[in-house]
């Protein structure tokens, strides 16, 4: 029965993640956003939706490995799986900005985050500085955009219905998303149980990845398109959603208990991936993540999950 409650919960979430995130683009476009931003912040918001929902889940019902395990192992998911897969199957050109500000910002909060967690609790002021610093980095994207956007002349007519249609898809993809992680987490909890490993193995390997399959068709159907803005956009934005938008409701809703000792390898995993990457998109201008660089990072993810196991 807990096989059932995985598979259907992974389907379930990739139907919600996927209308979530076409709902999200929708609505930025609608208020004239330009592309980078709906992929550093809507589509980003959208896709991190998943783990929001499975992080709360986890720690309401007393499951904390769980919450900081879908988060920590989502990032290195979507950076060495997704951004390597993706790259793999069409290089990405890499945006100045995506390397001068928005990795920055993903590097920052991965390290603000170890800090936080060394006193083995993640606690309400500091969810309370996590989302005050989210706020902030999204308001003055998307003000930011918007400014250039008029300045270019470059404004997107949508008809109104577009805000009907993105409105009705976020609202039945959330309720998708709120079910999904439920039978997610506790089909997750069973087989931990019933294997014998740890609910942290199975949160930063198979809810990951499972949490992490919107950021992978989005990022994928983006670089067939060739809107590899939204490619690497979205992936660095997911991982500043997923530490300060997902860890910061989360304990704010409840303190989060965290065993840092059993997660202070897979937190220098997750913080040496981010600074490899990098590595690999300088220059700052022309940059570009080729294939190769793109199976460099997958051979790092399958090193990592191997490594755990």
């Amino acid at each position: 029965m807990e096989y059932i409650q995985l598979l259907l919960g992974f389907i379930v979430l990739l139907f919600s993640g996927h209308y979530l995130v076409k709902g999200s683009v929708l609505l930025a476009k609608y208020f004239k956003i330009s592309t980078l931003v709906i992929g550093v912040t809507v589509v980003s918001l959208g896709t991190s939706a998943p783990e929001l929902f499975v992080s709360l889940k986890a720690a309401l019902f007393n499951h904390p490995e769980i919450s900081i395990g879908n988060v920590v192992g989502s990032n290195i998911a979507n950076i060495a799986l997704v951004l390597g897969l993706t790259a793999i199957f069409n290089p990405i050109q890499v945006k100045k900005s995506s390397i001068v500000i928005d990795w920055p910002i993903m590097m920052a909060s991965g390290i603000l985050f170890y800090i936080f967690i060394l006193n083995n609790k993640l606690q309400f002021y500091e969810g309370i500085i996590f989302l005050t610093i989210i706020f902030i980095y999204v308001f003055w994207s998307i003000q930011n955009s918007r400014k250039k956007e008029k300045e270019a002349n470059n404004n997107q007519i949508v008809k109104t219905s577009s805000l009907w249609m993105a409105i009705v898809f976020i609202v039945l993809s959330s309720l998708g998303l709120m079910f999904s992680s439920t039978w997610l987490v506790n089909g997750a909890k069973q087989i931990a149980l019933n294997i014998g490993v740890s609910e942290r193995v199975i949160s930063i390997s198979l809810i990951a990845f499972g949490t992490s399959v919107p950021e992978l068709a989005t990022s994928l159907i983006a670089a067939f398109k060739h809107e590899t803005d939204i490619s690497i956009g979205n992936i660095i934005g997911s991982n500043i959603f997923n530490i300060l938008g997902i860890l910061g409701t989360t304990s704010v809703v409840k303190e989060i208990p965290v065993n840092f000792q059993e997660f202070k390898t897979d937190i220098f995993w997750m913080l040496g991936i981010s600074l490899l990457l990098f590595v690999l998109i300088i220059p700052l201008k022309g940059g570009i993540l080729k294939r190769y660089k793109g199976l460099i990072l997958f051979a790092i993810y399958c090193i990592y999950i191997y490594s755990i196991f």
